[in-house]
């Protein structure tokens, strides 16, 4: 059993032992903790809404953060099946103090997770994180006597309102997806994807569409992370019956992969680089992505004369980035859009809709288009150290080796090698270190990681 206390939520496996796990007790913990911390930052503000997507857990989850807030003092409007950006783009509009969002994004079926946000719907900072914790730890919490008790609304047209707003964006061109009659299957892993989608690709005009695994019972029927090896249904049909392409999201519809019209995946690193050569297009502007994403982002972004700007791993660090560089468009290379012009939030669904409206105006076929992006291939690797290795040591001992390539160490090491590039990062639980590695070839990428991982094994052999 799970449980992990981070700045961005808490997240842990259900069943077990409190403490250990994601126990009612740990749920109530520490949404009294963030409930606290919101009524302490702002306690003429008593709003709160609340989301969750279909997993198992959900239901039960729920009633235990409803009954907390309450007991609190504060009001809930909760949403019920919602999507992750449903619930952050709602938050500002109905002038709330917060939200929290329960889903465990990709993890697998026996996971959930509290994501907290603030009062404009993004999620925390790591110093409010930290105090949240703090908190929890001290079970610094004073609840309501009977009369104070917060409200429980229910409202259940948010996901249309999302969809409202996405329509409204100057540069969703619903008349063009329609006049291309666009043929779609989507896998929506039975969440509540499977409710949104349709709804969004109905609303851009599109009628043929296929639903798969889009019940939203909690029933994963695969693996939920959206990568090639866990999406074998999707393919099969793809193959049997042609589609002009096919959509995936995850359980709580912030992550969007693509897959082309001979069943081929457009790439999940590639769903940021195509929405933003449209973006880019049309509005000169930066764009932001993570250090572990392709190279491709700024290949495209400096094409229209853009920059293109690197931040540590997380939402949280790509929005701050974002802001600081007036960036127009930016997110992760595992699927994530992050439009400013409609809110700071990784959404599938503002995704799926610029995708549409780029695939439908080029006039090409999803797999040419993904043919014109420049063609990087990342490696993912790991290697795994004795506890007694300080890995901070052994970081720094690879920077000074390479000190003469352009080096970033905001997020572990970052070096660049002229269009390859490798980033180590260590684990924040365990004596490892994460490689990723890319090139303009998988073996090249393989290559490269082998020679940082030699280089490591040599630092440590050295210091024994």
């Amino acid at each position: 059993m799970t449980l992990i206390k981070s700045i961005s939520g808490i997240r842990g496996t259900i069943g077990g032992k409190a403490g250990d796990a994601l126990t009612p007790l740990d749920v109530v913990k520490f949404t009294a903790a963030y409930g606290t911390w919101l009524k302490r930052k702002n306690p003429s503000n008593k709003k709160i809404v609340l989301g969750r997507d279909a997993r198992l857990s959900g239901d039960m989850v729920s009633k235990l953060v409803v009954g907390t807030l309450q007991g609190l003092g504060l009001d809930v409007l909760d949403l019920g099946l919602s999507t992750t950006p449903t619930v952050e783009v709602a938050v500002p509009v109905e002038n709330a103090a917060g939200g929290i969002i329960l889903t465990a994004s990709h993890n697998p079926i026996q996971w959930n997770a509290l994501k907290l946000l603030n009062e404009v719907g993004e999620f925390i900072s790591g110093a409010d994180g930290e105090a949240l914790l703090a908190i929890a730890e001290a079970e610094d919490f004073d609840f309501v006597d009977v009369k104070k008790l917060g409200s429980y609304a229910q409202d259940d047209t948010w996901i249309k309102k999302h969809i409202d707003m996405i329509l409204a964006l100057p540069l969703v061109d619903k008349e063009a997806i329609k006049e291309r009659n666009f043929k779609v299957i989507v896998d929506a892993v039975n969440s509540t994807g499977g409710i949104a989608v349709p709804m969004l690709l109905e609303a851009l005009g599109v009628t043929q569409i296929t639903k798969l695994h889009c019940e939203p019972t909690g029933n994963f029927a695969h693996n939920p992370e959206p990568l090639p090896e866990n999406l074998t249904d999707i393919t099969k049909a793809i193959e049997k019956t042609k589609y002009d392409l096919g959509i995936v999201v995850d359980p709580d519809v912030d992550r969007l992969c693509f897959f082309c019209e001979d069943a081929s995946p457009f790439g999940e690193e590639y769903t940021l680089v195509a929405v933003a050569d449209y973006i880019l297009q049309h509005t000169k502007g930066n764009t932001v992505s993570n250090l572990s994403s392709t190279r491709a982002l700024r290949d495209v972004t400096e094409k229209h004369g853009g920059k293109y700007y690197a931040s540590a791993v997380g939402e949280v660090n790509v929005v701050t980035l974002m802001k600081s560089s007036k960036a127009i468009i930016g997110g992760e290379g595992n699927g994530g859009i992050i439009y400013p012009e409609l809110h700071y939030g990784r959404d599938a669904l503002v995704g799926i809709a610029l995708f549409l409206t780029h695939l439908a105006k080029s006039g090409k076929k999803i797999s040419v288009m993904r043919k014109g992006y420049p063609e990087y291939y990342i490696s993912k690797n790991k290697i795994e150290l004795t506890p007694e290795i300080n890995v901070d040591d052994v970081l720094e001992a690879v920077k000074r080796k390479y000190a003469k390539n352009p080096i970033n160490a905001i997020d572990g090491v970052r070096i660049d090698f002229d269009k390859e590039w490798v980033h180590l990062r260590k684990s924040n639980t365990e004596p490892i270190i994460r490689i990723y590695s890319e090139s303009d070839s998988m073996t090249k990428a393989e290559n490269l990681a082998k020679k940082l991982i030699s280089d490591i094994k040599e630092v440590v052999a050295a210091t024994m």
